[in-house]
């Protein structure tokens, strides 16, 4: 599997990354099929597997439930060098979201990823967007509460997840990295990936196979094509694909480097 740089973090993370929210959450997602928790068991031998495959990048967040926790239990058993990316500002709990961008919870989520995930340091903190990008930037306590925690040694970089291509934009001026949707249904925020690239800033692509949803009556592998347009973008660093299917998960990959191949 390729690794690419993250912007100019000094982290390389390979061309396909695992979500990890179906290890935590299986509540309020808009997945095609219903699905249960897997075992700790089946949870060990996906991110083996996954390793074995070339991806060093697992992606979590305290919205996704037990994700956190059970990461951080289980990468105790698979130990490796993995690069973990997490969030603030969202949790998931009673059956929905909230969110919470002040300084206290900021601080307290990033204290209690450390816990969870049993580490010294965070590789990278997105602030979790509820939709309003500009106004969490500019009005709310999340990212200079972040920018703190960087200088002190706990994050070694800072980014955010957005939903707007405004808000990708302003981040780009003060963030290290972005999350952004890109895929063969939404291709709105292609700038921001084309801008991000020219201020050399690192990019990880959500939704890239659009949650599930891709046509599978389409000519073509729809995997193959999603991944050709995401990784085609100079500027992307990499996607993020979330699956409990180890079949559906060497396929990604193999769709990822066929697509690598022919670049």
């Amino acid at each position: 599997m390729e690794l690419r740089a993250l912007g100019t973090t000094g982290l390389r993370v390979s061309a396909l990354g695992l979500g990890t929210v179906k290890l935590g959450r299986n509540q309020g997602v808009r997945y095609p099929q219903p699905f249960e928790l897997p075992s700790d068991q089946q949870a060990l031998a996906l991110l083996e597997l996954a390793w074995d495959l070339g991806i060093n990048l697992l992606d979590t967040a305290p919205a996704y439930g037990l994700s956190e926790e059970r990461l951080g239990r289980l990468l105790r058993q698979c130990r490796r060098d993995w690069v973990i990316v997490t969030k603030v500002g969202e949790a998931f709990q009673n059956g929905q979201s909230q969110f919470d961008f002040s300084a206290a919870a900021t601080r307290a989520s990033v204290e209690r990823s450390l816990r969870r995930l049993g580490v010294a340091a965070l590789d990278a903190v997105l602030i979790h967007s509820s939709g309003d990008d500009l106004a969490i930037l500019e009005q709310q306590e999340a990212l200079p509460t972040l920018l703190d925690l960087q200088q002190a040694g706990l994050i070694r970089a800072v980014g955010m997840s957005t939903k707007t291509v405004a808000g990708g934009l302003r981040a780009l001026a003060c963030c290290d990295l972005l999350m952004l949707t890109y895929n063969l249904l939404q291709r709105e925020e292609l700038p921001v990936i084309r801008a991000a690239a020219a201020a050399g800033k690192g990019v990880l692509i959500k939704k890239g196979l659009c949650s599930g949803h891709l046509d599978p009556t389409a000519p073509t592998d729809p995997v193959r094509a999603a991944l050709h347009l995401i990784l085609a973008e100079p500027g992307v660093s990499s996607v993020v694909v979330g699956t409990l299917n180890p079949a559906h998960l060497r396929a990604n990959v193999a769709a990822a480097k066929a697509v690598q191949a022919v670049r």
